[in-house]
């Protein structure tokens, strides 16, 4: 059985950081790109960053660059989102999600597996 559980959301204010962690079980996690993808209210699900399935190449969106990191741990199937100098705008559900085709995607419809989310909210 497939499981992404997301971990680490909160209540931050503007400026402050947050490590999120998503640990997967049921498929061989090392042979997957990882990605991390956010939903605010009213809004489409966005691609926030993602890392191929040796930590080789990793990609993140324009809108955190500079500011959020994404990493993975394959001895503890697990991958991470370092997000730093937090926004009010980085509110939302934010998701990991694998994909088994390699190259980095962007597109949500190119991911096989989902969490669950986890929420992060950012004060002003």
């Amino acid at each position: 059985q497939v499981q992404l559980v997301e971990s680490g959301g909160g209540l931050v204010q503007a400026g402050g950081s947050l490590r999120l962690s998503c640990a997967a079980s049921g498929f061989r996690f090392s042979r997957y790109t990882m990605g991390w993808f956010r939903q605010a209210p009213g809004k489409e699900r966005e691609f926030v960053a993602a890392i191929t399935w040796s930590g080789g190449s990793a990609r993140v969106a324009d809108s955190v660059k500079g500011r959020f990191t994404i990493s993975r741990d394959n001895a503890k199937n697990t991958v991470y989102l370092q997000m730093n100098s937090l926004k009010p705008e980085d509110t939302a559900v934010y998701y990991c999600a694998a994909d088994s085709m390699g190259p980095i995607a962007t597109t949500p419809l190119e991911y096989e597996y989902w969490g669950q989310g986890t929420q992060v909210t950012v004060s002003s």
